[in-house]
């Protein structure tokens, strides 16, 4: 039978609709590609996340316990569910609850039972809850806190909920992660203000309190120096450095952010409060500081009258012995010869160890000898020179010792020494030596502060500016780092400021310093080495941003475990005494020379 046309063409007309491209929305864009729903997990497209709860709090609660865990650096969600109880309910409960946990009291004193301390506690405590309630001082609610971590391995929630586990159980809380309710925990920790896994604690308004988690440290106290202002908080950041395990301290900024500002600042305020301070200067920027408050300003370069004598000798203390003494200077010695003779082979260095005892042994500085008598009969450079001509195989020492003692630098580096430091204020300019001298010059520089405050204990501030060209070398990382480390027992704090943090970690010591640093400043970074900065301060990526971003004199201050976001500040008088921007520094000698001329 022959089907007519008509017919067919109607059976096999296809809808137009069906061709019609659907409507993209929103969800379609954000939505995973595929979920997945485990017993302890979630797979969303290629991501993984498993949701917990906390389950058991202690008795009391210490403010801002939750900040660890925000504050670590995964990604994860958290949701609050706090659900108000009505007073009245509460309070019959707690009659009945009382009631119950007395008679049990009663009935153990009756049987001549030892007291139990947890019913006789609970016994206070349940007291204490239904006075505040009755008087309205308190109120009771049912609280349920949620996460929700995020991984790219299923393999990585083993660690993360390691951290998690030691950050609260430390503080007596409990977490589980929510077995078979993994849909339902989503939920709860997602932005839909739905309660799915309905896991709630009464908890009444105080400890409630406790979980504000968005905290802003303070770093107020009653002693101390003014650093700058708080930016979270507009509050005053007065501290005392002092205060700290140690009171170091490393300052890292790009230059024209305000770093030298800022230090000169807390040098200015530190004056005030009796503390001495020494700085090695390597651009001379201090010098109109020292002058204004009557310091000592020495210039250090091949032609400056200013000397130290490489030879020069710490006095024992009480507690040391003159061999220790002795040796320990030989040590540095070698350590400084190194840099100035370009490295040293083992044979060469095993030579320079017995020369430097020879040296000082013909000048009557030995461990029998009386070490008041040190001073008067100190070795120079030549004298190391004369002991080298008189051994074997050292033809090639004593020619490259020679430009320190018969070239051009024996004018620096072959003098006795001529600098007083019994001043408050003590100043080494170093911006006329020679740029290939500077590591030497810093050296021995650091090495007669390190005697004078070894000599006497007192309160003071070693400021070393442009620290990276002392650490290019092993041997002047190496004293560094031991001055950081040992500076505490001499009532000293070292700070150390650098512009370059790529090649101050280049170093081993590098980060050694820092961490025997308690106080850290981080003004205004390069985006080059950002990236080494956020890696070595652990910092989040808002405060990444926030050191890219930051103005002139605005960054982060870390004291101990406590950081905050500064902004230095200063009086009208301070400014004038401490800018180095030139056009301020131009307008101040114009009014100068306008004054002397009137």
């Amino acid at each position: 039978m022959k089907i007519p046309f008509l017919k067919r063409k109607k059976e096999i007309e296809i809808p137009k609709k069906i061709f019609e491209a659907e409507i993209l929305k929103v969800t379609d864009i954000i939505a995973p590609s595929s979920i997945e729903i485990s017993q302890n997990y979630l797979k969303l497209g290629e991501k993984f996340a498993r949701s917990y709860f906390i389950f058991s709090y202690p008795r009391y609660l210490s403010a801002a316990w939750l900040s660890p865990v925000i504050n670590l650096d995964i990604p994860l969600d958290i949701s609050f569910f706090i659900h108000p109880i009505e007073t009245g309910t509460v309070l019959k409960q707690l009659v009945k609850r009382v009631t119950e946990v007395q008679s049990e009291i009663m009935e153990r004193e009756e049987k001549g039972l030892v007291r139990d301390p947890v019913l006789e506690t609970a016994f206070r405590d349940l007291e204490e809850l239904r006075d505040k309630l009755q008087t309205a001082r308190e109120k009771m609610f049912k609280f349920g806190l949620y996460l929700t971590v995020y991984v790219d391995k299923e393999e990585d929630f083993r660690a993360i909920e390691t951290t998690l586990r030691s950050i609260l159980e430390a503080r007596l809380i409990y977490i589980k992660p929510a077995l078979f309710q993994q849909h339902e925990g989503f939920i709860s920790s997602s932005p839909y203000c739905l309660d799915r896994l309905l896991i709630h604690t009464p908890m009444n308004t105080e400890p409630l309190s406790s979980i504000f988690p968005f905290i802003s440290f303070d770093l107020s106290s009653n002693e101390g120096i003014l650093y700058g202002v708080n930016r979270h908080n507009n509050s005053l950041i007065l501290f005392d450095r002092f205060s700290l395990e140690n009171a170091n301290e490393v300052v890292f900024a790009k230059a024209g952010s305000g770093k030298s500002y800022a230090v000169k600042l807390e040098v200015l305020r530190s004056l005030m409060l009796n503390v001495d301070v020494i700085v090695i200067d390597p651009e001379n920027e201090y010098m109109f500081l020292s002058d204004a408050v009557g310091g000592s300003f020495f210039k250090i370069s091949l032609t400056s009258p200013n000397h130290i004598n490489p030879f020069e000798l710490p006095p024992p203390r009480e507690d040391e012995k003159p061999e220790d003494v002795l040796r320990s200077n030989t040590i540095n010695l070698v350590g400084l010869l190194r840099i100035m003779l370009g490295g040293l082979t083992p044979e060469e260095d095993a030579i320079i160890d017995r020369a430097l005892t020879e040296t000082y042994a013909a000048k009557d500085i030995t461990p029998e000898s009386d070490p008041a008598l040190w001073k008067e009969n100190l070795p120079l450079m030549e004298d190391l020179e004369t002991v080298l001509e008189t051994m074997e195989g050292t033809e090639s020492l004593v020619r490259r010792l020679q430009k320190f003692t018969k070239g051009a630098y024996s004018s620096f580096f072959n003098q006795p020494s001529n600098i007083s430091m019994e001043n408050n204020m003590v100043i080494f300019g170093i911006r006329d030596m020679e740029e290939e001298l500077r590591p030497m010059a810093l050296y021995i520089i650091l090495r007669y502060i390190w005697k004078t405050v070894r000599a006497t204990l007192k309160k003071r501030i070693l400021i070393v500016d442009e620290a990276w060209w002392l650490m290019q070398s092993e041997d002047g990382a190496s004293f560094l780092y031991g001055v950081c480390k040992r500076a505490r027992k001499y009532w000293l704090g070292v700070t150390t400021i650098t512009q370059d943090i790529g090649d101050f970690m280049k170093s081993s010591y590098g980060q050694p310093i820092i961490t025997n640093s308690s106080l850290q400043l981080l003004l205004k970074q390069s985006p080059a080495t950002i990236d080494i900065v956020k890696k070595t301060f652990l910092l989040t990526e808002q405060e990444k941003y926030m050191l890219l971003e930051a103005a002139v004199g605005e960054g982060l201050f870390f004291a101990g475990q406590k950081h905050v976001a500064i902004k230095v500040v200063a009086s009208y008088a301070e400014d004038q005494i401490i800018t180095t921007a030139p056009e301020e520094v131009l307008k101040i000698r114009k009014a100068k020379k306008e004054l002397a001329e009137e």
